[in-house]
Protein backbone atom coordinates (compact mmCIF):
# COMPACT_ATOMS: atom_id res chain seq x y z
CA UNK A 1 0.00 0.00 0.00
CA UNK A 2 1.03 3.54 -1.15
CA UNK A 3 1.85 5.77 1.45
CA UNK A 4 -0.77 8.49 0.65
CA UNK A 5 -2.90 5.57 0.44
CA UNK A 6 -2.53 4.18 4.26
CA UNK A 7 -3.05 8.57 5.08
CA UNK A 8 -6.58 8.64 3.58
CA UNK A 9 -7.21 4.79 5.03
CA UNK A 10 -6.79 6.64 8.36
CA UNK A 11 -8.26 10.04 7.62
CA UNK A 12 -11.95 11.18 8.60
CA UNK A 13 -12.68 14.48 6.86
CA UNK A 14 -16.75 13.77 7.01
CA UNK A 15 -18.19 12.36 10.72
CA UNK A 16 -21.41 11.60 9.46
CA UNK A 17 -20.61 7.96 8.85
CA UNK A 18 -18.07 7.37 11.18
CA UNK A 19 -17.32 4.98 13.72
CA UNK A 20 -14.67 3.95 16.12
CA UNK A 21 -15.25 0.56 16.03
CA UNK A 22 -14.34 0.50 12.23
CA UNK A 23 -10.81 1.45 13.20
CA UNK A 24 -8.16 -1.76 13.97
CA UNK A 25 -5.81 -0.32 16.76
CA UNK A 26 -3.85 -3.14 15.66
CA UNK A 27 -3.85 -2.47 11.60
CA UNK A 28 -0.77 -2.25 10.06
CA UNK A 29 -1.45 -1.85 6.59
CA UNK A 30 0.29 -5.40 5.81
CA UNK A 31 3.58 -3.87 6.95
CA UNK A 32 5.65 -6.32 8.19
CA UNK A 33 8.79 -4.52 8.84
CA UNK A 34 12.00 -5.09 11.35
CA UNK A 35 12.64 -2.72 14.07
CA UNK A 36 15.69 -1.20 12.52
CA UNK A 37 13.71 -0.97 9.10
CA UNK A 38 11.39 1.08 10.80
CA UNK A 39 13.43 3.19 12.12
CA UNK A 40 15.31 4.35 8.41
CA UNK A 41 11.85 4.91 6.67
CA UNK A 42 10.92 7.27 9.92
CA UNK A 43 14.46 9.31 9.66
CA UNK A 44 13.36 9.51 5.97
CA UNK A 45 10.14 11.10 6.43
CA UNK A 46 12.12 13.01 9.27
CA UNK A 47 14.49 14.67 6.92
CA UNK A 48 12.06 15.63 4.60
CA UNK A 49 9.70 17.09 7.73
CA UNK A 50 13.08 18.92 8.36
CA UNK A 51 13.72 20.58 5.22
CA UNK A 52 9.83 21.10 4.71
CA UNK A 53 9.75 23.28 7.81
CA UNK A 54 12.90 25.21 7.08
CA UNK A 55 10.81 26.24 4.05
CA UNK A 56 7.82 27.41 6.23
CA UNK A 57 9.61 28.90 8.71
CA UNK A 58 11.76 30.79 5.80
CA UNK A 59 8.57 31.68 4.10
CA UNK A 60 5.90 32.59 7.30
CA UNK A 61 2.93 32.64 5.55
CA UNK A 62 1.29 29.49 7.08
CA UNK A 63 1.29 27.82 10.48
CA UNK A 64 0.70 24.36 11.41
CA UNK A 65 -1.32 23.03 14.44
CA UNK A 66 -0.95 19.40 15.57
CA UNK A 67 -3.79 18.40 17.78
CA UNK A 68 -2.75 14.97 19.92
CA UNK A 69 -5.57 13.30 21.49
CA UNK A 70 -5.57 9.71 23.03
CA UNK A 71 -5.94 7.66 25.94
CA UNK A 72 -3.21 7.33 29.08
CA UNK A 73 -0.20 5.05 27.55
CA UNK A 74 -1.19 5.65 24.04
CA UNK A 75 2.25 7.00 22.95
CA UNK A 76 1.90 10.84 22.49
CA UNK A 77 4.86 12.10 24.17
CA UNK A 78 7.05 9.70 22.36
CA UNK A 79 5.40 10.35 18.87
CA UNK A 80 6.17 14.07 19.71
CA UNK A 81 10.42 13.06 20.35
CA UNK A 82 10.41 11.04 17.50
CA UNK A 83 8.51 12.80 14.70
CA UNK A 84 10.10 16.06 15.73
CA UNK A 85 13.29 14.93 16.11
CA UNK A 86 14.75 16.79 12.86
CA UNK A 87 12.85 19.76 13.52
CA UNK A 88 14.26 22.94 14.37
CA UNK A 89 13.27 23.61 17.73
CA UNK A 90 13.51 27.54 17.19
CA UNK A 91 10.24 27.15 14.68
CA UNK A 92 8.35 24.31 16.53
CA UNK A 93 6.74 24.40 20.20
CA UNK A 94 4.69 21.89 22.21
CA UNK A 95 2.04 23.01 24.72
CA UNK A 96 0.48 20.02 26.94
CA UNK A 97 -2.56 21.31 28.53
CA UNK A 98 -3.57 20.09 32.12
CA UNK A 99 -6.32 21.51 34.24
CA UNK A 100 -7.30 24.32 33.81
CA UNK A 101 -6.28 27.19 36.15
CA UNK A 102 -8.25 29.46 37.80
CA UNK A 103 -7.25 32.21 35.80
CA UNK A 104 -8.56 29.92 32.53
CA UNK A 105 -11.84 28.52 34.24
CA UNK A 106 -12.65 32.40 34.18
CA UNK A 107 -12.73 32.47 30.27
CA UNK A 108 -14.54 30.36 27.68
CA UNK A 109 -13.31 26.89 27.37
CA UNK A 110 -11.47 27.26 23.70
CA UNK A 111 -9.53 31.11 25.09
CA UNK A 112 -6.27 29.12 26.59
CA UNK A 113 -5.93 27.43 23.09
CA UNK A 114 -6.15 30.45 21.52
CA UNK A 115 -3.53 32.21 23.65
CA UNK A 116 -1.30 29.08 22.52
CA UNK A 117 -1.74 29.37 18.80
CA UNK A 118 1.53 29.00 16.51
CA UNK A 119 2.67 32.09 14.58
CA UNK A 120 2.84 32.01 11.19
CA UNK A 121 5.75 29.77 9.97
CA UNK A 122 5.90 27.75 12.88
CA UNK A 123 4.53 24.56 13.93
CA UNK A 124 2.44 24.16 17.24
CA UNK A 125 1.73 21.23 19.18
CA UNK A 126 -0.99 20.43 21.40
CA UNK A 127 -0.65 17.37 23.30
CA UNK A 128 -4.06 17.16 24.47
CA UNK A 129 -6.26 20.22 23.24
CA UNK A 130 -9.53 22.26 23.79
CA UNK A 131 -11.08 18.52 22.93
CA UNK A 132 -10.41 17.78 26.73
CA UNK A 133 -13.69 19.91 27.21
CA UNK A 134 -15.72 17.66 25.37
CA UNK A 135 -13.82 14.71 26.30
CA UNK A 136 -12.48 14.13 30.17
CA UNK A 137 -15.35 17.05 31.15
CA UNK A 138 -18.23 14.77 29.52
CA UNK A 139 -16.87 11.74 31.06
CA UNK A 140 -16.48 13.70 34.35
CA UNK A 141 -19.45 16.08 34.06
CA UNK A 142 -18.92 17.03 38.13
CA UNK A 143 -16.04 19.55 36.45
CA UNK A 144 -18.43 21.56 34.95
CA UNK A 145 -19.81 22.93 38.06
CA UNK A 146 -15.86 24.15 38.46
CA UNK A 147 -16.40 26.39 35.13
CA UNK A 148 -18.98 28.82 36.66
CA UNK A 149 -21.01 28.53 33.47
CA UNK A 150 -24.41 30.01 32.59
CA UNK A 151 -27.76 28.06 33.09
CA UNK A 152 -27.96 27.50 29.16
CA UNK A 153 -27.47 25.64 27.20
CA UNK A 154 -27.25 22.05 29.68
CA UNK A 155 -27.26 18.72 29.34
CA UNK A 156 -26.76 16.81 25.37
CA UNK A 157 -27.22 20.70 23.96
CA UNK A 158 -24.22 21.34 25.65
CA UNK A 159 -21.71 19.26 23.82
CA UNK A 160 -23.92 20.11 20.80
CA UNK A 161 -22.86 23.61 21.42
CA UNK A 162 -19.61 23.08 22.24
CA UNK A 163 -18.84 20.78 18.96
CA UNK A 164 -20.11 23.94 16.87
CA UNK A 165 -17.49 26.30 18.57
CA UNK A 166 -14.75 23.79 17.79
CA UNK A 167 -16.06 23.83 14.00
CA UNK A 168 -16.08 27.62 14.05
CA UNK A 169 -12.77 27.89 15.86
CA UNK A 170 -10.96 25.50 13.17
CA UNK A 171 -12.95 26.87 10.43
CA UNK A 172 -11.41 30.16 11.28
CA UNK A 173 -8.36 29.29 11.71
CA UNK A 174 -8.02 27.60 8.31
CA UNK A 175 -9.28 30.82 6.68
CA UNK A 176 -6.16 32.65 8.09
CA UNK A 177 -3.59 30.55 7.23
CA UNK A 178 -3.31 27.69 9.98
CA UNK A 179 -3.51 24.29 9.07
CA UNK A 180 -5.07 21.81 11.56
CA UNK A 181 -3.72 18.56 11.76
CA UNK A 182 -5.70 16.44 14.26
CA UNK A 183 -4.34 12.96 15.25
CA UNK A 184 -6.33 10.51 17.30
CA UNK A 185 -3.97 7.46 18.85
CA UNK A 186 -5.96 4.70 18.87
CA UNK A 187 -4.79 2.19 21.56
CA UNK A 188 -6.45 -1.20 22.37
CA UNK A 189 -7.58 -1.49 25.65
CA UNK A 190 -5.32 -5.08 26.36
CA UNK A 191 -2.29 -2.77 24.84
CA UNK A 192 -3.09 0.06 27.81
CA UNK A 193 -2.84 -2.89 30.03
CA UNK A 194 0.16 -4.38 28.92
CA UNK A 195 1.79 -0.51 28.70
CA UNK A 196 0.23 -0.19 32.65
CA UNK A 197 2.25 -2.87 33.80
CA UNK A 198 5.68 -2.31 32.53
CA UNK A 199 5.27 0.74 34.10
CA UNK A 200 4.47 -1.23 37.06
CA UNK A 201 7.12 -3.78 36.73
CA UNK A 202 10.20 -1.80 35.08
CA UNK A 203 12.34 0.15 37.24
CA UNK A 204 13.34 2.51 34.23
CA UNK A 205 9.81 3.21 33.58
CA UNK A 206 8.64 3.52 37.26
CA UNK A 207 8.74 7.15 36.87
CA UNK A 208 5.58 7.29 34.27
CA UNK A 209 3.41 5.47 36.42
CA UNK A 210 0.36 7.38 37.79
CA UNK A 211 -2.38 5.92 39.88
CA UNK A 212 -4.76 8.52 38.28
CA UNK A 213 -4.42 6.22 35.45
CA UNK A 214 -5.83 2.93 36.51
CA UNK A 215 -8.70 5.21 38.01
CA UNK A 216 -8.93 6.63 34.34
CA UNK A 217 -9.36 3.33 33.05
CA UNK A 218 -12.34 1.90 34.62
CA UNK A 219 -14.06 4.79 32.14
CA UNK A 220 -12.81 3.20 29.10
CA UNK A 221 -15.86 2.85 27.87
CA UNK A 222 -17.07 6.16 28.51
CA UNK A 223 -13.80 7.44 26.89
CA UNK A 224 -14.62 5.10 23.94
CA UNK A 225 -18.06 6.79 23.56
CA UNK A 226 -16.83 10.38 23.89
CA UNK A 227 -14.27 10.00 21.06
CA UNK A 228 -16.42 8.69 19.04
CA UNK A 229 -19.26 11.83 19.54
CA UNK A 230 -16.45 14.32 19.37
CA UNK A 231 -14.75 13.19 16.18
CA UNK A 232 -18.06 12.34 14.59
CA UNK A 233 -18.93 15.91 14.79
CA UNK A 234 -16.06 17.71 14.36
CA UNK A 235 -14.14 15.77 11.38
CA UNK A 236 -14.44 18.19 8.87
CA UNK A 237 -12.67 19.04 5.41
CA UNK A 238 -10.68 21.78 6.87
CA UNK A 239 -9.70 20.21 9.88
CA UNK A 240 -9.98 16.17 9.73
CA UNK A 241 -9.38 13.98 12.08
CA UNK A 242 -6.52 10.85 11.67
CA UNK A 243 -7.69 8.10 13.63
CA UNK A 244 -3.99 6.40 13.88
CA UNK A 245 -3.70 2.87 15.23
CA UNK A 246 -1.81 3.16 18.80
CA UNK A 247 -0.92 -0.30 19.39
CA UNK A 248 2.68 -0.28 17.52
CA UNK A 249 4.63 2.45 17.99
CA UNK A 250 6.42 2.33 14.97
CA UNK A 251 3.44 2.23 12.58
CA UNK A 252 2.50 5.78 14.94
CA UNK A 253 4.81 7.29 14.32
CA UNK A 254 5.10 6.41 10.76
CA UNK A 255 1.77 7.34 10.04
CA UNK A 256 2.03 10.57 12.03
CA UNK A 257 4.77 11.95 10.34
CA UNK A 258 3.80 10.86 6.54
CA UNK A 259 1.01 13.13 7.32
CA UNK A 260 2.41 16.24 8.62
CA UNK A 261 4.68 15.78 5.10
CA UNK A 262 1.85 15.20 2.90
CA UNK A 263 -0.04 18.09 3.92
CA UNK A 264 3.33 20.41 4.06
CA UNK A 265 3.72 19.01 0.43
CA UNK A 266 0.50 20.40 -0.47
CA UNK A 267 1.57 24.12 0.92
CA UNK A 268 4.67 23.73 -0.94
CA UNK A 269 6.65 26.58 1.23
CA UNK A 270 8.89 28.20 -0.76
CA UNK A 271 11.95 30.66 0.66
CA UNK A 272 11.44 34.19 -0.10
CA UNK A 273 12.51 35.44 -3.74
CA UNK A 274 14.76 38.06 -4.01
CA UNK A 275 14.69 41.03 -6.42
CA UNK A 276 17.59 42.49 -8.08
CA UNK A 277 17.75 45.77 -6.34
CA UNK A 278 18.83 42.85 -3.35
CA UNK A 279 21.35 40.76 -5.36
CA UNK A 280 23.31 43.93 -6.02
CA UNK A 281 23.36 44.68 -2.67
CA UNK A 282 24.42 40.79 -1.53
CA UNK A 283 27.06 40.96 -4.56
CA UNK A 284 28.51 44.48 -2.71
CA UNK A 285 28.08 43.10 0.66
CA UNK A 286 29.88 39.66 -0.85
CA UNK A 287 32.87 41.62 -2.52
CA UNK A 288 33.10 43.91 1.07
CA UNK A 289 33.24 40.74 2.56
CA UNK A 290 36.19 39.16 0.59
CA UNK A 291 38.17 42.65 0.63
CA UNK A 292 37.82 42.76 4.41
CA UNK A 293 39.01 38.99 4.78
CA UNK A 294 42.03 39.73 2.18
CA UNK A 295 43.35 42.87 4.57
CA UNK A 296 43.22 40.45 7.84
CA UNK A 297 45.86 37.60 5.96
CA UNK A 298 48.20 41.05 5.30
CA UNK A 299 46.61 40.81 1.56
CA UNK A 300 45.48 44.42 1.19
CA UNK A 301 48.65 46.33 2.12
Amino acid sequence: MRPDDIIARFRVADGDSFRLKQFDPAETCGLDIEKDEAKELLQLGVKRLHDLQERLYAERRWSILIVLQAIDTAGKDSTIKHVMSGVNPQGCIVHSFKAPSLSELRHDFLWRAGCKLPERGEIGIFNRSYYEEVLVVRVHEDLLRKQNLPPEPAGEELWTKRFESIRDFEKHLARNGTVVLKFFLNLSREEQRRRLLARIDEPDKNWKFDLNDIVEREHWDDYQRAYQAAIAATATKVAPWHVVPADNKWFTRLVVAATIVERLEKLDPRFPAFDEDLRKAMAKARKQLLADGERKNGKGD
